[in-house]
């Protein structure tokens, strides 16, 4: 394990994926930006294909439909192929919170379950849209207790229940194991897919977001993944997932396969920027994204033993690479002021996740070896000098 900056140099200097770095807006060189698990970098070709998309607005107008009508199911098609689903089975739309209702109403339109149930570490929103779908329907809902470190195991899954996890743990990291999980289990991709290879063919169901590792934007279009498609139908009537959608006269009827799921009109910048950010992950190839993403989690790991344990620091995340997804939580009980000190002092943009936990996403097309190196050092530096806890600790609403 490379613990010097000279070996995090020459590991970058080896590292097959290093040019994909040019092809993202990067301006400031000395800003270390760890935050990718939560929003990506911008993408240089994004930019430029949205003013394409914006200059065929103004040649073509109306005209430009014929294009843009099959955007979702072509950004779908993209994101299938990141997540090793078939074509067909994968539709860019709305949000994962969106998608979330659409899919678990189908699902309980089409089947019968006593209850829906979540893990209490599992992303609010997935717990937000259970909390509101089982009040509506008068269902139970079961919020299961699991290990803080290691995520849902597969015996925590209740047996009569529709159950909603997260392939990646937003605050350990933790990641599971889709195929020894059932299969009736509904996925959140959401900090998977584009660094985790994702089993898609041992799941029926999945949600997903496309703004942090697939690099599509802040608030960007989600998705949903059925792998039978025309076995549900979506609570959501609108007339982008009706059958003949300009026979306007007809009653509703479902569109064939994953177009059923989509409801109004889509956004058609949104979907330019979503195809942009996707191709280029699906160009670098997930198992080369995974292989470096775990080295520099390991770099990152055996630096925090080096350095930060000493301080206090205790990892929030498995130490196993097989475990864990493509970020690292650092638990400190003052986690709070070492993130703004670390973002106001030392230039290293990290996250907050309550109620102790330092996240540092690495985000493999544009991270680097040194970043990482260079992050920790940061972050040793300001707490042995006690920087922390000279900047304004009041809470933001954006941690």
């Amino acid at each position: 394990m490379a613990l010097t900056r000279e070996d995090a140099l020459r590991l970058d200097a080896q590292d097959p994926l290093a040019p994909f770095r040019d092809r993202f807006v990067i301006e400031d060189e000395h800003k270390l930006y760890l935050d990718g698990n939560s929003l990506g970098r911008l993408p240089k070709g994004t930019r430029e294909r949205l003013h394409r998309v914006i200059d065929q607005w103004g040649s073509e107008l109306v005209g430009g439909w014929h294009d843009w009508i099959e955007a979702p199911t072509r950004a779908g098609d993209t994101v299938a192929e990141v997540i090793g689903a078939a074509p067909g089975t994968t539709l860019v739309a709305d949000s994962v919170t969106v998608n979330l209702f659409k899919l678990v109403n189908a699902i309980l339109d089409a089947q019968s379950y006593a209850k829906l149930a979540t893990d209490q570490d599992n992303f609010p929103t997935d717990r937000y849209v259970l909390e509101g779908i089982a009040r509506a329907r008068g269902l139970e809902l079961e919020i299961f207790e699991v290990d803080p470190l290691l995520g849902p195991q597969p015996a925590d899954v209740p047996e009569d229940a529709l159950t909603v996890l997260s392939h990646v743990a937003y605050r350990s990291g933790a990641l599971a194991d889709i195929s020894a999980f059932p299969e009736s289990v509904i996925w959140d991709l959401s900090h998977s897919a584009g660094a985790v290879p994702v089993n898609a063919s041992a799941m029926r169901y999945a949600v997903g977001c496309t703004y942090k590792y697939l690099n599509a934007g802040p608030g960007a279009t989600g998705y949903l993944y059925v792998r039978e498609p025309d076995t549900l139908v979506t609570p959501i009537q609108g007339w982008f997932g009706q059958a003949r959608q300009f026979e306007m006269e007809r009653p509703y009827e479902p569109a064939p396969g994953i177009t059923r799921f989509l409801a109004g009109t889509p956004p058609i910048l949104v979907l330019a920027a979503v195809e942009e950010g996707v191709r280029i992950t699906a160009e670098a190839g997930i198992d080369a994204l995974r292989e470096k993403s775990i080295a520099q989690t390991d770099l990152l790991i055996a630096l925090h033993d080096q350095w930060l344990d000493p301080l206090g620091f205790t990892l929030g995340t498995p130490r196993e690479p097989h475990l864990r997804g493509s970020h690292v939580s650092l638990r400190h009980p003052e986690a709070w002021p070492i993130c703004k000190a670390l973002i106001e002092r030392a230039d290293v943009i990290p996250d907050f996740r309550g109620p102790d936990s330092v996240r540092l996403g690495i985000a493999p097309l544009y991270t680097r070896y040194v970043d990482v190196y260079d992050a920790i050092d940061r972050l040793r530096d300001l707490v042995e000098r006690g920087v922390h806890r000279e900047v304004d600790q009041t809470v933001s609403r954006v941690t």
